[in-house]
């Protein structure tokens, strides 16, 4: 007797769990299409994923409201689920081949224009080439600063303010080729610190390799970053995270000799 009534129960139990799993997947299935929706740049580079989210998370809702379609709720949730995944990836995909095209322009631009520098600005001597640069002399030797500006916020990706003053930094290595130069690159202290290092190390890395592409040797770059260490300023306020964020260009004295690292 007391086992006829405890199989009813048990049933119930695990029609209930069953009713709570799909109702969860449809939910999240839901809320992935939801930040498809929200998001314009997915919405353009890939509208057959979309398509393909929104009709299966159709059909998944349209299941729930029969009985005994638990198992298909559930597989057309996943699907949607899945189709909003690989929209989000095919956009990014397109976002980088297009990122990667606009920095191609990029080089193209700045070596057109360097090729026009040489021509046209006669040779400066050191003294002049360094005061163009603005770069100071500090305890650890030629300093240059390129301020948080050369960089989107919690981006590597350089913007269109850091062409004339890199192109300045290539026309000085390449007028001074006994010259090499140590790029550093801080952050400020928001954020996890080890996301801050690799951030930091990104930043001016991007720099190293813009360098090169114009024609700078690799060996005569050295790479390091830095993180939140060594602010210029107080991290209270914005103003003074600003100034934090930043990529440092430490010049080599006349022989290539690099200061120690910090």
């Amino acid at each position: 007797m007391k086992i006829s009534m405890l199989a009813p129960l048990l049933a119930l139990g695990l029609a209930g769990c069953a009713t709570e799993e799909q109702t969860r997947a449809l939910a999240e299935a839901e809320a992935a299409y939801r930040a498809l929706q929200d998001d314009q740049a997915i919405m353009r580079e890939a509208p057959k994923d979309v398509l393909r989210a929104a009709e299966t998370l159709e059909r998944a809702q349209r299941f729930q409201g029969y009985l005994g379609s638990g198992e298909d709720v559930r597989h057309y949730s996943y699907l949607s689920q899945r189709y909003s995944q690989i929209a989000r990836e095919h956009a990014e995909l397109a976002q980088g081949r297009e990122r990667e095209r606009q920095l191609q322009r990029q080089r193209e631009r700045m070596q057109l224009a360097l090729q026009g520098a040489r021509v046209a600005v006669p040779r400066q001597d050191q003294q002049e080439q360094l005061i163009s640069l603005a770069a100071t002399e500090t305890d650890r030797g030629l300093l240059m600063t390129l301020g948080d500006v050369l960089f989107p916020a919690n981006s590597t990706e350089l913007s269109p303010a850091a062409n004339r003053t890199l192109l300045k930094l290539v026309q000085f290595l390449q007028l001074n080729p006994a010259r090499s130069v140590r790029i550093e690159g801080y952050t400020d202290n928001r954020g996890d610190e080890e996301d801050n290092q690799r951030l930091s190390r990104a930043r001016a890395q991007v720099v190293a390799d813009l360098l090169v592409s114009l024609g700078v040797e690799a060996s005569r770059i050295d790479v390091v970053g830095y993180g939140h260490l060594y602010p210029l300023a107080e991290n209270a306020s914005a103003r003074g995270r600003a100034q934090n964020r930043r990529v440092e260009i430490l010049f080599s004295d006349e022989q290539g000799r690099l200061a120690p690292l910090r």
